[in-house]
């Protein structure tokens, strides 16, 4: 199991992700922040204390949000209307 060894926020919802195989990628969270622990990560600068939680290996907001290592590494952003 990778897991996340860097996390960057480049702009709203979209995070830079180091994983442990050394792999990079770009992540657009926008559409999964729903529901009630992820609803507050709709607001850029809540989204941005986006951190790296090194004992559990992924990323995670102060309110306790995260997203598994797994789901980051194999998720698929879609594309966004302006990129």
């Amino acid at each position: 199991m990778e897991t996340v060894t860097k996390v960057q926020v480049i702009e709203p919802y979209l995070l830079e992700i180091t994983f442990s195989n050394g792999v990079s990628r770009q992540v657009d969270l926008e559409g999964e922040l729903y529901g009630e622990v992820f609803e507050p990560l709709r607001e850029p600068g809540f989204f941005s204390q986006a951190r790296l939680d090194p004992e559990l290996g992924t990323v995670v907001w102060p309110n306790g949000a995260d997203f598994s290592p797994e789901f980051l590494y194999h998720y698929q952003s879609k594309t966004r209307a302006n990129a």
